[in-house]
């Protein structure tokens, strides 16, 4: 479908040379019978360069393509309607690429989810300043569990992450009875004052559907959107907050292990591979117990303190909620799962709801 639309506009921009070319006596165009003056064959021309740019844009530069392909939209048709008798069926093409047009606006535009979540990155990405390292002597209050964990995740000796930034693929579906959802993830968290952006482009069918969790002042939202316009749930509130923070707190363990010598993070040694944390933003403390193999690996995170949501994220109810691990790589410096999945544990039994693989991934901008 993305690319049947970038032919479209090619195509319709291609047929607007014809007026250009007649207006200046380039061709003998006799299916164009009403004559066209030199200046409004200069806006012909114009209205082709600005399809053909559109459909470039379209491509290469998804936030801004919109506003370029609107201007030309509509040289397109007052070219169009100089010519009507010959031109009119244009106009088909017109209404085809400014349906592309308005949406582009509501997906990429400055008041869609997208533009929010890049504002809110950069806007705290312009705090960044010089940071400590990670050395031995933060290691020492933490379980020996966690210690290997970390030092295996090459946090030890590098600067303190300030903020982390990871993109994820996968699918995900509300119930095990409910078909599964592609998604593509993009998000960062900020570790000094906590802060996490998750905006999530899924398909559900055929449609494209926005979602954007914000977890920020010590407040959290969730919004989902079809089609980048049609509100299908909005959830904010303590609930939510309260869940959010445990989704944050395991963002921190997989992708941030550094930030585990925070000494606001209460430890409980259990056995020789797990032990119990302790986690607090705001008037919300969390736990959650964290399992590791062997080689020292984060392999499961499970909590008692997150709460599901219903479908239209208006209710919410205490679950049991992990995240098993797997599949370790190396990105630069750093050592991180890149394989994970969600797991909810209701009476009735649990199931995979999250499925999620680790594209890219940066540590205070670095890979």
């Amino acid at each position: 479908m993305r690319w049947l639309f970038v032919g479209l506009i090619v195509v319709h921009g291609l047929i607007h040379v014809m007026g250009f070319a007649k207006a200046f006596g380039f061709a003998e165009l006799p299916q164009l019978t009403q004559p066209i003056s030199r200046s409004m064959g200069v806006l012909w021309l114009f209205s082709a360069i600005g399809l053909l740019a559109t459909a470039v844009l379209f491509v290469k530069a998804p936030r801004v393509w919109w506003a370029v392909g609107f201007v030309a939209v509509v040289a397109s048709q007052i070219v169009i309607a100089s010519a009507w008798g010959d031109a009119k069926l244009g106009t088909i093409g017109n209404a085809l690429v400014l349906v592309g047009v308005v949406y582009g606006f509501a997906s990429q535009g400055p008041l869609s989810l997208r533009a929010e979540y890049r504002r809110e990155v950069r806007d705290r990405l312009a705090q960044l300043g010089s940071l400590p390292l990670v050395t031995e002597e933060d290691l020492a209050p933490l379980p020996e569990a966690v210690q290997r964990y970390v030092r295996l995740s090459g946090a030890v000796g590098r600067p303190k992450a300030h903020h982390v930034m990871a993109v994820w693929r996968g699918r995900i579906r509300a119930g095990p009875g409910d078909p599964w959802m592609s998604f593509t993830a993009e998000q960062v968290n900020f570790l000094d004052q906590p802060a996490r952006f998750f905006l999530m482009d899924a398909r559900k069918g055929a449609l494209p559907v926005d979602v954007l969790h914000v977890f920020a002042d010590h407040d959290a939202t969730m919004r989902v959107r079809l089609l980048s316009v049609v509100p299908l749930v909005t959830a904010a509130g303590p609930e939510l907050r309260r869940a959010e923070t445990v989704t944050v707190f395991n963002d921190l363990c997989i992708l941030a292990p550094g930030a585990l010598v925070d000494p606001a993070i209460r430890w409980e040694p259990l056995e020789a591979h797990t032990a119990r944390a302790y986690y607090t933003v705001g008037s919300n403390t969390i736990s959650a117990v964290l399992s590791f193999n062997e080689a020292g690996e984060l392999v499961d995170f499970v909590s008692d303190d997150r709460l599901a949501a219903s479908p239209d994220g208006k209710q919410f109810a205490l679950q049991r909620w992990s995240t098993p691990l797997s599949a370790y790589r190396r990105f630069e410096d750093r050592r991180v799962a890149t394989r994970g999945e969600g797991r909810w544990h209701p009476s009735e039994g649990e199931f995979v709801y999250l499925e999620l693989e680790l594209l890219d991934f940066e540590v205070n901008g670095r890979r």
